[in-house]
């Protein structure tokens, strides 16, 4: 277990430390922490953080050995603090100095098949049963998990982490620092057929692009990100996906867009820069979305986005009955226009008697 002072802690996330009324600031600072907690189950040992105020209230019987928060909560806190503008961004720094996870690989693993002539760098981990095929370049401190495959050719970047069972496709290029999460596959065909006439109403054609990803990318569980028809597709630097997201070919996802949880981006769409995109939004092919455009979850985007903005179009729940009339109404509705129509020609014929 990880244990850190809490002015090594006030000095790593760029914090002042405040020792609480009655307590030396002496013993404060030699304070050991161990972990993070929620303000209403932290322990001594511990630390928590406050980003919403609405969890104000929380500090008065917290057991928190410090509590990260903002000057203006410094008030309120009944234990020690460690103040700074932006307290989230303190948690997710701490976060990453007490996080245990471990490596997906230690070392290259004796059940691991690998071609004669992949190139491996300093420090390359490779899990059990994991394939790594003809031409293959593992940079420095690449991690390839447990059931990996990776296949002809694909160059991998410095430090970058797979997790178990993901599977990269021939060709793929993946940059410096990326995270890919468990059962995701890089580089799978894109869904191109054309129509023919007959018993088989469908010819595959063949996806020759690939895939490229940037650096600093992290890319969640089981999400899809298919090769090019022709050229490639691509993910800018510091994207972030969640799990279960599907990226169709051809796909352009511009630098340190967010796209959250099942979301679908349907083939030869470009994304700018800076989007954040929520879960289960659904958008439409062959078009353009502007930098620092936002979605909302479930909204349908069906056309370019010329102008950033927050979008929606994702209709919230309402009660079983409130929707039946509702759609009722709907199914009446060409039907009212149609008579609004009729009287609008009968009040024009009658304002010029």
């Amino acid at each position: 277990m990880k244990r850190f002072s809490l002015a090594e802690i006030a000095k790593h996330i760029g914090a002042e430390l405040v020792s609480y009324s009655g307590n030396s600031t002496s013993s404060v600072a030699d304070e050991s922490i161990n972990s993070l907690a929620t303000l209403a189950n932290a322990k001594c040992g511990q630390i928590a953080f406050l980003a919403n105020s609405k969890y104000q209230q929380q500090l008065d019987k917290t057991q928190a050995s410090a509590v990260i928060l903002a000057p203006e909560m410094l008030s309120h806190c009944k234990t020690n603090a460690l103040v700074m503008d932006n307290p989230y961004m303190g948690y997710a720094i701490l976060a990453q100095l007490l996080d245990t996870t471990p490596m997906p690989a230690e070392s290259v693993h004796a059940s691991a098949v690998i071609a004669d002539d992949v190139t491996l760098g300093n420090n390359v981990a490779i899990g059990a049963n994991a394939v790594i095929e003809s031409g293959v370049n593992l940079a420095d401190d690449v991690v390839i998990g447990a059931g990996c495959f990776i296949g002809k050719n694909v160059t991998i970047g410095q430090a970058t982490k797979l997790w178990a069972n993901v599977s990269i496709y021939h060709d793929v290029v993946i940059g410096e620092h990326c995270l890919v999460q468990a059962n995701t596959v890089i580089g799978s065909d894109g869904f191109g057929y054309a129509p023919v006439s007959g018993q088989y109403k469908w010819h595959k054609i063949p996806q020759l692009g690939s895939v490229v990803i940037g650096n600093k990318v992290e890319i969640g569980a089981s999400t899809t990100i298919d090769r090019g028809a022709l050229e490639d597709t691509v993910i800018g630097d510091g994207v972030i996906l969640d799990n279960q997201i599907q990226i169709a070919h051809n796909v352009v996802v511009g630098e340190n867009t967010a796209i959250a949880g099942c979301t679908v981006v349907a083939g030869s769409t470009t994304i700018g820069k800076n989007c954040t995109i929520a879960g289960l939004v659904g958008i439409n092919g062959h078009i353009s979305i502007a930098d620092n455009t936002v979605f909302t979850g479930m909204s349908m985007v069906t056309k370019d986005i010329t102008q950033a903005n927050v979008y929606s179009s994702g209709m919230p729940v309402i009660p079983n009955k409130d929707w039946n009339k509702m759609n009722a109404r709907i199914k009446r509705l060409d039907s009212l226009n149609k008579r609004v129509k009729e009287l609008e020609q009968q009040v024009s014929k009658a304002s010029k008697r």
